[in-house]
């Protein structure tokens, strides 16, 4: 079978037994079932050295309980994602455009067949005041979502939100860099995604197991598991630089899931050269009037989450992990430890929620932290951390596969670690509260402390350059 749709375009043949082998998870799972604590031990020694891991290595470190050896992995997480990542930590917020959606998805709020909330698509004023009160709170990232809809007005309306988004201002303040999770393009939509300047295209497969997926996408373009699976695929092949994918935890075996998940980022490293740029890990929480989503057929706890997280950082060590707000905050703290290394803050998943409260009802799903952005990057600041607004790979070209080539010998430190530093003295000069800002100059100052003298002596000077009022400021 080879993934198509009628009048859509593609330029390759996308066969979905070559993306997600259902045999073959099922033949790793059952070989590395009873893995002895030893070779769990050998293996999670391996990913010490941030090279990753193969599948059936990663099979077997899912079917290990033993406590001893879930300490030793969750430990080594935390040294290779400090290795990667050191102490940053990337924060963005979702803005939702439209809940207006075709599909039927049984665990969503937006499902077409729920009757109760009130259906909105903001207008262009709509979205600028969105923006703004982002804006006001001090987000430089925005990952734009909407529902799906058939036409292509659709599509058309996506183009437009994004140049609105870059377009509107707050004082001498703009979004710097705008992520899309929309519905699956054809390719040639793709292309002209590509000439809008996003930063990160996301689409999620939600459930890999394709019986389950046939189960709760019951109606829509998004029933259709071939096509979904082929997204990515044609996102790359437009041109898009760098995807994001993600599973949502809770449709089916979690297990199942993870070896997926990594079968599709393998499938686009040997097919286009670069994996995901980001794997997202949401786990299924309660949405109004979406019955599945209270009562979850595969239930993922919240040690099996941490199990997900520290295996996909020593899977894939240089794959962004993305947390959503849907964690508590306690959960969030631990899971930045074992390597998460991007999270949403202050986040609404309803339009219009930045800016008028009152159609938070419209929320697409239940939230676990409801902290606003400056409690949020006061409590990162607390625990170590430096939150980073920054964008500057993007804009400097630092994308796709030549991004993963200073990733992987550690070579972009040089410029995150800075880049983040000076993104963050921007939010306290700008944004901060007094506490904040006394906790984050702290942190700043720890953190100049830890640096080679080189480095920190760069960036102390600009810093400087931040403090006089310049702003934007790259490495």
């Amino acid at each position: 079978m080879t993934i198509s749709r009628t009048n859509r375009s593609t330029t390759r043949e996308v066969h979905p037994e070559n993306i997600v082998d259902f045999a073959a998870i099922s033949s790793m799972l059952e070989r590395a079932a009873g893995t002895d604590p030893a070779r769990a031990k050998e293996i999670i020694h391996k990913a010490a050295a941030a090279k990753g891991l193969n599948l059936l290595d990663v099979a077997h470190l899912l079917t290990v309980t033993d406590p001893e050896v879930q300490n030793e992995l969750f430990e080594t997480a935390r040294r290779v994602k400090n290795t990667i990542y050191g102490r940053r930590v990337v924060v963005f917020a979702p803005l939702y455009v439209s809940n207006i959606c075709v599909n039927d998805c049984a665990y969503c709020a937006f499902r077409s067949k729920n009757p109760h909330p009130r259906r909105t698509s903001l207008s262009n004023q709509e979205v600028e005041e969105e923006v703004r009160a982002l804006l006001s709170e001090g987000q430089k990232r925005v990952l734009l979502v909407a529902g799906e809809s058939n036409s292509e007005q659709a599509v058309d309306r996506l183009f437009q939100c994004i140049d609105l988004v870059y377009a509107t201002r707050h004082g001498k303040e703009n979004i710097r860099r705008v992520n899309v999770n929309f519905a699956p393009m054809s390719i040639d939509d793709f292309r002209r995604l590509a000439e809008h300047s996003i930063g990160t295209y996301q689409s999620f497969q939600e459930t890999y197991h394709r019986e389950t997926y046939v189960s709760v996408h019951p109606s829509g373009p998004k029933a259709d598991y071939d096509w979904r699976l082929g997204t990515m695929d044609r996102a790359l092949s437009a041109g898009l630089k760098d995807v994001g994918i993600g599973a949502l935890f809770g449709l089916f075996d979690w297990r199942f899931e993870l070896l997926a998940l990594l079968q599709h980022a393998r499938h686009l490293e040997e097919s286009f050269g670069v994996g995901p740029h980001t794997i997202s890990v949401p786990r299924l929480e309660p949405a109004f009037c979406a019955p599945l989503s209270r009562d979850p057929a595969c239930p993922v706890s919240d040690q099996d989450l941490r199990r997900v997280v520290a295996i996909l950082r020593l899977a894939v060590p240089y794959t962004g992990i993305i947390l959503s707000t849907r964690e508590k905050p306690e959960l969030r703290r631990e899971l930045l430890a074992l390597g998460v290394s991007q999270i949403s803050a202050g986040s609404c998943t309803s339009p219009g929620g930045y800016s008028s409260r009152r159609n938070r009802e419209l929320a697409q799903f239940s939230l676990g932290d409801h902290r606003p952005l400056d409690e949020v990057v006061r409590d990162l600041a607390i625990h170590g951390y430096i939150p980073s607004f920054c964008t500057a790979c993007y804009r400097m070209g630092r994308v796709g596969k030549d991004f993963m080539d200073l990733a992987k010998p550690g070579a972009i430190r040089r410029h995150c670690d800075p880049n983040a530093m000076l993104t963050f003295q921007e939010y306290l000069l700008d944004h901060a509260s007094e506490k904040t800002r006394e906790t984050g100059v702290q942190a700043l100052s720890a953190h100049l402390g830890a640096m080679d003298h080189k480095r920190a002596k760069l960036t102390r000077q600009l810093l400087t350059k931040v403090c006089q009022g310049h702003r934007d400021v790259l490495v």
